[in-house]
């Protein structure tokens, strides 16, 4: 409460009684004050009692009292997953009932219950039928146009034109479509994420006006900005879904904004209009100031062999300019022969399954403010903060006599250092993101921490990394890895291969038996720490040695035994080697799990790759699957033959959409993935890093859902777009 507002009260009093009351020490005042301060909190009760009448701005804990007001049916909150609420579901109720039935009302109805973007599909409009004479479809012919390069683009997903002959699989088991009362809906499940002012990687040292959007130098799919639908009236279009960019779409957007330049009639952008461009290319207008450049300047073409673009074309007679050329599929950029910026920045959309990693996405809970009196810096390397270089603020902190230090980086730069930290007792320092930024730290090696570490701690927050972290024998305590993206094999080319794939992400030298390491919603590459440490524990991360049968985790100096460590919704592909495993809750292990000591620990709910020595384990696969199959022929599990043995486990082993680091589906559970392992977590959600998607309970509370609004005779199927 501000001063002011504590003595309201008291300042509605008479002067005579305030002046008296300042002769006595202000007694008055203070109990008045007191008497405020009730107050304050009553109108305030009050107002929050009024915002609870609407779904719009009530708390969250009152929807569903709202949502029992409608008849709102099968409301389940979930849980894990961060900003995602019902409120929309309650929100648009009566809008559904108004329009029950309709194609649109259940692509609005799957996005308000899952979260995801959807598409819905009628599928009596894609069969080839013989049309009736009094009713001709002239948009629904039974044969596909071959001069239509950008329908014919999309055969085989949720925006297809080309239609089919009737078949009979049912829709709802995921296997039939094309028939009468069959309708599908197609959510997507990769997310877009906005990259701003991120510098691109240019193919050649130096620049020679060939760039990667992507700051590793590989090639990724650019994502289409969605835009936002206001009404439940019409089927979502492909600019209003998170799909990757293709170059026919984008080419033809641009052609008809030139087009339309050229013969006066100006045409605004789909995809790059300017409130919410899918991509921006950002350069130096000669004054100093950044300026991207419009989409009439921009040619869409497959840069597969880097060409370079004409500097002009032609429409109507008129020339217009063409300054840069860019690949939507690939991500690649290129300027005509002979421009070379002097400076480069682009904001881009990329695709990824959640908030996994480092990534331009609200991390406030995890940020750290410097108390007063502590160091804090910040770092912007085109100026903006304390320091441009990594270097420098950390050259700072070092010098200084401050505790605890905190270094900010306020942009998605990339900053190519070679990097170094002297830790002292006692000292703590954190080196985080700004929120909503994604700075890369191009490491020439890996960042030497050496020292004493007694007490020492180091916290990195919302980073990208390439290259690795070397830690000396008794240097630090404590190294904490949040919301980061430790590159797997520390570079990557431009087909996403690892350079250096047998080089681990963190290196701990031995001795350091109060070193502990803590992975939180990252991904790494393989952690390679002293075997008499305090240990690894990791939650919700990826650890990614690129093979089963390479060491994920395992003692810095090849010691047949490593470090205790703790896996709590993880996906891990490579080897295991502890002392001992305290927990391994919920997760999926690629490759073989060994402890040393197996009388203490538990594993529970998650699959373990053939051959792992683990402490005991309860609910775990293949085990479950062996056992149930066992028992189904009244056999004991060793009865099985190797064969048999082999069948089961291939049955309930984990399919990815792609293992590849830089895939828009790095290790997103795939579509044929078993059951067994969807919904195999304590709660029937998925095992792996992408439990907290909860993606088993959102399909489960839409097809709950979907019994309220779905038409009679009509059967729904739901499908994944992405």
């Amino acid at each position: 409460m501000t001063p002011s507002s504590r003595d309201r009260l008291y300042e509605l009093l008479p002067a005579l009684y305030r002046a008296r009351d300042a002769e006595r020490g202000e007694p008055l005042r203070a109990l008045l004050a007191i008497i405020g301060e009730e107050l304050a909190r009553i109108e305030t009760d009050i107002a929050d009692l009024y915002a609870d009448w609407f779904i719009e701005t009530c708390a969250e804990w009152i929807i569903p009292y709202l949502g029992d007001l409608l008849g709102v049916r099968h409301l389940r909150q979930l849980r894990e997953v961060a900003d995602f609420s019902q409120r929309a579901y309650v929100a648009n109720t009566l809008r559904y009932r108004r329009r029950k039935g309709t194609a649109p009302v259940l692509e609005q109805l799957a996005r308000d219950v899952t979260g995801w973007p959807c598409r819905a599909v009628e599928y009596f409009e894609r069969l080839a039928t013989t049309q009736h004479l009094n009713h001709v479809r002239l948009h629904s012919p039974a044969t596909a146009s071959l001069r239509n390069a950008n329908a014919l683009a999309l055969t085989g997903g949720p925006l297809e034109t080309v239609n089919y002959t009737a078949e009979v699989r049912r829709i709802a088991s995921g296997r039939g479509r094309y028939n009468i009362p069959n309708l599908g809906l197609f959510l997507f499940r990769l997310q877009p994420y906005v990259a701003q002012g991120v510098s691109p990687q240019p193919v050649s040292n130096p620049p020679d006006g060939r760039y990667f959007f992507s700051p590793l130098g590989n090639d990724i799919p650019l994502f289409n900005r969605p835009r936002t639908e206001l009404e439940i009236t019409q089927l979502a279009a492909e600019p209003d879904l998170p799909l990757p960019l293709r170059r026919r779409a984008l080419y033809d957007d641009l052609e008809a904004v030139r087009a339309g330049i050229a013969a006066g009639r100006p045409v605004n952008s789909v995809y790059l209009a300017p409130a919410r461009p899918a991509f921006q290319i950002v350069v130096p207008d000669g004054t100093g100031q950044f300026v991207p450049i419009p989409a009439a300047e921009i040619l869409i073409c497959d840069l597969a062999d880097w060409r370079r673009p004409p500097a002009a074309k032609t429409y109507a007679g008129q020339s217009l300019p063409i300054r840069v050329a860019v690949d939507p599929q690939r991500g690649r950029i290129a300027f005509p022969a002979g421009v070379v910026p002097t400076d480069l920045m682009v904001s881009y959309t990329y695709g990824f399954s959640a908030d996994i990693g480092g990534g331009p996405y609200p991390r406030r809970a995890t940020l750290a403010v410097a108390a007063p009196g502590e160091f804090a810096a910040t770092v912007a390397q085109r100026g903006g903060g304390d320091h441009a270089t990594l270097a420098a603020a950390i050259a700072a902190w070092q010098a200084s006599a401050a505790t605890t230090g905190v270094i900010t980086l306020l942009d998605s730069a990339a900053y190519a250092e070679d990097l170094a930290i002297t830790m002292a007792p006692g000292r703590a320092l954190v080196i985080q993101a700004a929120d909503g930024q994604r700075p890369l730290i191009r490491l020439a090696d890996r960042l030497q921490i050496t020292g004493n570490g007694d007490r020492a701690a180091l916290t990195l927050d919302g980073l990208w990394i390439e290259g690795g972290i070397a830690i000396a024998a008794g240097s630090l305590e404590r190294l904490a890895i949040h919301h980061c993206t430790l590159v797997p094999g520390w570079r990557i080319n431009a087909a996403g291969a690892p350079q250096f794939p047998n080089r681990s992400s963190i290196h701990v030298a031995a001795p350091n038996p109060d070193f502990r390491l803590e992975l939180a919603r990252s991904i790494s590459g393989a952690l390679h720490v002293a075997e008499d440490s305090d240990g690894i524990v990791a939650g919700d991360s990826i650890i990614d040695a690129f093979a089963p049968a390479t060491p994920a985790c395992a003692a810095a100096n090849g010691e047949r035994v490593g470090p205790p460590a703790s896996f709590v919704r993880c996906t891990v592909r490579g080897e295991v080697r502890a002392r001992q495993i305290d927990l391994i809750s919920e997760s999926i292990m690629l490759g073989r799990v060994l402890a040393a000591r197996r009388q203490i620990g538990c594993t529970r709910f998650s699959f373990l790759a053939t051959g792992s020595r683990v402490p005991r384990r309860f609910r775990c696969q293949p085990d479950l699957a062996l056992a149930d199959f066992a028992a189904a022929r009244g056999r004991p599990i060793s009865a099985l033959t190797a064969a048999q043995r082999s069948a089961v486990t291939l049955s309930v082993t984990p399919s990815f959409t792609s293992t590849q680091f830089g895939h828009p589906a790095y290790m997103q559970l795939a579509r044929s993935c078993p059951a067994a392992i969807t919904q195999g977590a304590e709660d029937g959600g998925e095992m792996g890093v992408f439990y907290l998607v909860q993606q088993t309970q959102r399909l489960a509370n839409l097809r709950l859902a979907l019994a309220e609004y779905l038409r009679v005779g009509l059967e729904a199927g739901v499908l994944f777009g992405s």
